[in-house]
């Protein structure tokens, strides 16, 4: 009887119990924080200005979704309603909170792809010139002088094809294009690994951090397939590319027709403690301003990230 129970403050504690303390321990002694919390911006008029979500002081990278219109000869954005005037003073105020501001491109439309390397090359100078540090005669700001920090590749639509050499071309101009600063590449990819239509650009390994979206996938979303379906995808994205932070993406409310928001409870005790054990784990990625207006998630999740 006494080989069984360990002496604890006065009390006797089965073995059992505290093996399994120990376990716990050894399990969660890897898990990191970091604090840093991205969040989306831009797909509902109604979830206040830039400003605003930068002043909460939640967020440590904000993400102007979406430039969906190129590869044709066209390009453009979309911000649903958002009024152009007074995005440009926003980025520069978050900026100068030290919040990265980057320019999502791409999205659930279909007026976007890169038919072949001209049109990648077309883009990247849309981007440089229209977005980043470069000026050209005759090409529109749409947020004036204001220069984002980078951009991130959320395509969700289209072939995979001539991705990796609009990668290749941004991190020329950020380099060699006469700009104040280096271009930031960063992609939102699916959970299901891999995401074929990134999976071409990803592997020039230009890419310094992921944003893997662990929602709107019933096979890899945690209210569906649970921790062991989220973590066999996880494992796998942290592995592939070691030298990228890896975000773990979640919704901020239920979107319509689907269940995919983690309970916090669950968010706390399972899936963080879990996603974090990863060396090269970043934060958690926030799908989008609107809803997390609505519920205050971030505000949770802060603590934890």
């Amino acid at each position: 009887m006494a080989a069984s129970r360990r002496r604890s403050g006065g009390l006797l504690v089965p073995l059992s119990v505290a093996l399994a303390v120990l376990l716990f321990l050894a399990g969660t002694a890897t898990a990191k924080k970091t604090g840093q919390l991205t969040v989306f911006w831009g797909r509902n008029k109604d979830e206040g200005t830039l400003r605003e979500a930068c002043d909460t002081g939640l967020y440590n990278t904000m993400i102007i979704s979406f430039y969906s219109v190129f590869g044709h000869g066209r390009y453009w954005g979309d911000l649903s309603g958002h009024p152009l005037a007074g995005v440009g003073d926003d980025i520069k105020h978050c900026q100068s909170r030290n919040i990265l501001v980057l320019l999502s491109i791409g999205g659930g439309g279909n007026d976007y792809s890169l038919p072949s390397t001209q049109a990648a090359n077309d883009v990247a100078d849309n981007l440089w010139y229209a977005h980043l540090g470069g000026r050209r005669a005759g090409v529109f700001r749409p947020f004036g002088d204001a220069e984002v920090d980078g951009i991130d590749f959320f395509i969700d639509a289209g072939a995979p094809d001539h991705y990796d050499e609009l990668a290749w071309r941004l991190r020329w101009y950020g380099r060699y294009g006469g700009g104040k600063k280096a271009v930031h590449l960063t992609a939102t990819p699916r959970c299901g690994f891999p995401d074929w239509r990134v999976e071409k650009a990803l592997a020039t390994g230009l890419f310094e951090r992921l944003h893997v979206r662990f929602f709107d996938d019933a096979w890899c979303s945690y209210n569906h397939a649970g921790i062991n379906g989220v973590m066999q995808q996880w494992n796998k994205w942290t592995a592939r590319y070691p030298a990228s932070k890896v975000y773990l993406g979640l919704v901020a409310a239920n979107l319509p027709g689907k269940n995919d928001m983690v309970s916090p409870k669950q968010l706390y005790l399972d899936l963080l403690p879990n996603v974090q054990k990863a060396a090269n784990y970043g934060g958690v990625m926030i799908w989008d301003r609107f809803y997390d207006k609505q519920t205050g998630y971030g505000k949770t999740v802060k603590n934890w990230a």
